[in-house]
């Protein structure tokens, strides 16, 4: 494993970003495969070198940075190029298609990442989504409130994590979440008339995350999460995900055969897909879909009883090598992202020791910085931490997931926000 014919390590880039989650996943990753992996990171190019980042590019010009990734791969050839995060998804599809590497589509890596094309595309091919509308951000929201139904979901087209992704249930509300949403647009970067933002029917249901693995012989689920929070607004804070699923076997079916008809619908045929779905009495609706792995730290609880992680099979599958048959190793396991209570400054947070004493409890870490600003949403674009659990049934790793989440106390305090003073006239 992780030899090439002249004996030879293979070679994997890895496009990632200074604050992705993934990163140290995927190093350790490869380590473990015998694998060599260089980083290209979202740096500017003299800041990677005093970094001694071998690689560092714009992923905001993803034409450009996609040339200077494919010259790079020309004087330093790779086996395979891993995007880890959204923002990296476009740039590896260009930069492939222009070393001859395997890849998906541009268009569908776009697709993937933008939720009015995404929407737009699953559509056309029969894939069940909500109804849907796109507005610019410079829209009047008042003139907007009168044409839509009730309740509606916001949401940019562009971010992820749940920023900016607001409920309402009238007009008055649904004014206030626009204004909101274009506010957290603008701290991005995103000026009003280049930005855009969807408006979608509210569907009733529960949620589920499916974790797999576009292959030649199509998906291969690797895992399906319940989400047994509600998630019905105004916000939307994902806490536990818990496998293997409760759910009947039939509902199972339906979720996976949605999903690979989503992937075909983007034109997506490789490579790690993380698709969120919203369950009910019509079947399974997609919500989103990405061409990359699961977020944050959950990829922790994944091991299967082969001895890999779903960083060594996204790895594996990525420079050509066999996959073996993943089976998960543990009965249960779960994930809680623990949620911000309250935006301001990150004081203390107490009980973690008593917390990690909770029977099933495999870990927690806490990833927000003490004495730094936190934002809940939808302004938030992270989780405080994560907590881990593994047991013999689901139910067993839900209720040690809460019961840990219960004795931690977070202590947080207004941001003081302070203004400049303008000096006095003379």
């Amino acid at each position: 494993m992780g030899q090439t014919n002249g004996n030879q390590r293979k070679r994997v880039l890895l496009l990632t970003t200074p604050a992705s989650y993934r990163t140290p996943a995927f190093l350790a990753a490869a380590e473990r495969l015998g694998l060599e992996a260089i980083q290209a990171v979202d740096l500017p190019e003299p800041l990677a070198r005093e970094w001694n980042v071998p690689l560092g590019v714009d992923f905001t010009r993803p034409e450009r940075a996609a040339e200077q990734v494919a010259a790079f791969v020309r004087e330093q050839p790779v086996d395979a190029i891993l995007p880890l995060d959204d923002s990296a998804t476009v740039l590896a599809a260009l930069a492939c298609a222009r070393v001859g590497l395997p890849h998906n589509a541009p268009d569908a890596a776009l697709a993937a990442r933008d939720k009015y094309l995404m929407r737009e595309m699953l559509a056309a091919g029969g894939v069940p989504v909500p109804h849907f509308q796109r507005f610019s951000a410079a829209s009047d929201p008042a003139h907007i409130a009168r044409q839509v139904n009730y309740p509606c979901v916001v949401k940019p087209t562009i971010l992820s994590g749940s920023r900016g992704v607001i409920r309402a249930d009238d007009p008055d509300q649904f004014v206030a979440a626009f204004a909101r949403t274009r506010d957290i647009l603008a701290s991005e970067g995103w000026a009003p008339e280049a930005a855009s933002i969807l408006v979608e029917e509210f569907l009733p249901g529960f949620e589920v995350a499916l974790e797999g693995l576009l292959t030649e012989n199509g998906l291969q689920v690797l895992a399906l999460f319940d989400k047994p929070d509600p998630l019905d607004g105004p916000f939307f804070e994902e806490t536990i995900y818990v496998t293997p699923s409760r759910l009947p076997e039939e509902t199972q079916a339906a979720i996976a055969e949605t999903t690979a008809r989503g992937a075909a619908a983007l034109g997506l045929r490789q490579g790690p897909i993380h698709a969120e779905l919203r369950i009910n009495e019509r079947g399974p609706w997609i919500i989103e879909m990405a061409g990359r792995s699961i977020g944050g730290l959950c990829s922790t609880v994944l091991e299967f009883g082969t001895g890999y992680k779903l960083e060594d099979l996204i790895l594996l599958q990525a420079v050509g090598e066999r996959l073996p048959e993943p089976d998960m190793a543990a009965p249960a396991v779960g994930v809680m992202m623990i949620p911000i209570p309250a935006s301001g400054i990150l004081r203390r947070v107490d009980g973690v020791e008593e917390a990690s004493k909770v029977p099933g409890i495999t870990g927690i870490e806490i990833t927000a910085r003490l004495n730094h600003p936190i934002a809940a949403l939808p302004e938030g674009a992270s989780y405080l931490g994560f907590i881990f659990a593994r047991a013999e049934t689901p139910a067993a790793v839900e209720a040690a997931l809460r019961e840990a989440h219960g004795r931690l106390r977070i202590r947080i305090t207004p941001e003081i926000r302070l203004r400049p003073i303008a000096a006095p006239a003379r």
